[in-house]
């Protein structure tokens, strides 16, 4: 039964993968653990050119992009790593917060003497994390990329109220700390995987990612939000729901969680001009998986927003 639930809390909330290719691998040691990354076309950056920096899904190491490389990496320049204690980076207990996560992305970065500006991609969760970067650092940030990424914005009324709209007994929030606390009691988890589900389970308690309630505005930047909704009701989503006796009517529930992501995510970019909202009807989480050309167009696009941004200025 815990092996179900696992494979549904990835599902849902990201996907895990390794780098495809180990010899395109490269390490260095940040506070004195190795750290795994991957980059490309840097020799050919040129100066205040963007760079994509990807931030991927809970649990889910860089190679969780594999696919979408082949569009890319000839095309811009940009680094992938895995966070610490995700794929081949090593586990560093130091890092207790999101903010930590980004402050390591942060010296990752610097290290390895890539400079702004940045166009940051995130992916699930690693939506929330490029958004927390941008609060953090936002002069560092020429723009924004999402893939389907979580509502960290989803409020406690709102979730309620989806619970009585619904009639269903589990919330949005309920679920993300029953699968956190799932994958951090399965004794078939990693270390690494139950050290960042111990971590999201802080971050979201007794607050949903409370750390985001308070974050600078974006600039006046490209940002892309694509967001895949109606998804297909899967039959592990179904056992699951028996299983765990979640009493949750899952084609409204979803339908409902959809439309207010969408709707939170539009207004975060409305004061953003060259900026859009990619609604994809019955595409899967993984939209960089299932579509890599239908991202590399939008990814495309974006960055020469940021380009002819960086231009004018």
């Amino acid at each position: 039964m815990k092996s179900i639930i696992i494979s549904v809390f990835i599902t849902f909330f990201s996907i895990t993968l390794v780098f495809s290719q180990a010899s395109e691998r490269k390490f260095i040691s940040i506070n004195n653990k190795q750290m795994a990354y991957k980059t490309f076309g840097l020799d050919e950056r040129k100066a205040n050119e963007p760079i994509l920096v990807f931030e991927s899904g809970l649990g889910s190491g860089g190679g969780g992009y594999g696919s979408l490389f082949p569009f890319i990496q000839k095309k811009y320049p940009g680094i992938v790593y895995d966070r610490n204690g995700i794929g081949e980076s090593e586990i560093d207990t130091s890092i207790k917060t999101d903010e930590d996560v980004i402050k390591r992305l942060h010296d990752l970065l610097a290290t390895l003497k890539i400079s702004p500006p940045y166009l940051l991609v995130g992916h699930s969760i690693g939506g929330p994390f490029i958004r927390l970067y941008a609060s953090m650092y936002p002069n560092e940030v020429c723009g924004l990329f999402f893939i389907d990424p979580t509502d960290f914005m989803l409020t406690k009324d709102e979730d309620s109220k989806v619970k009585i709209n619904t009639s269903s007994l589990t919330g949005y929030r309920e679920l993300f700390e029953i699968n956190l606390k799932n994958i951090i009691n399965d004794s078939s988890t990693s270390d690494g995987f139950r050290s960042e589900a111990k971590r999201e389970l802080n971050e979201s308690s007794s607050e949903f990612f409370k750390r985001y309630k308070s974050l600078q505005p974006i600039k006046d930047i490209p940002v892309t939000v694509m967001i895949s909704y109606n998804k297909h009701i899967e039959d592990y989503e179904t056992k699951m729901n028996e299983k765990l006796k979640l009493g949750i009517n899952l084609s409204s529930w979803w339908k409902e969680l959809d439309e207010l992501r969408i709707k939170h995510y539009a207004e975060m970019i409305k004061n953003n001009s060259n900026s859009q909202l990619i609604l994809l009807p019955r595409y899967s989480h993984g939209i960089h998986q299932q579509d890599p050309k239908i991202v590399e167009e939008a990814l495309n696009d974006t960055y020469e927003k940021c380009r002819t941004s960086l231009k004018s200025k």
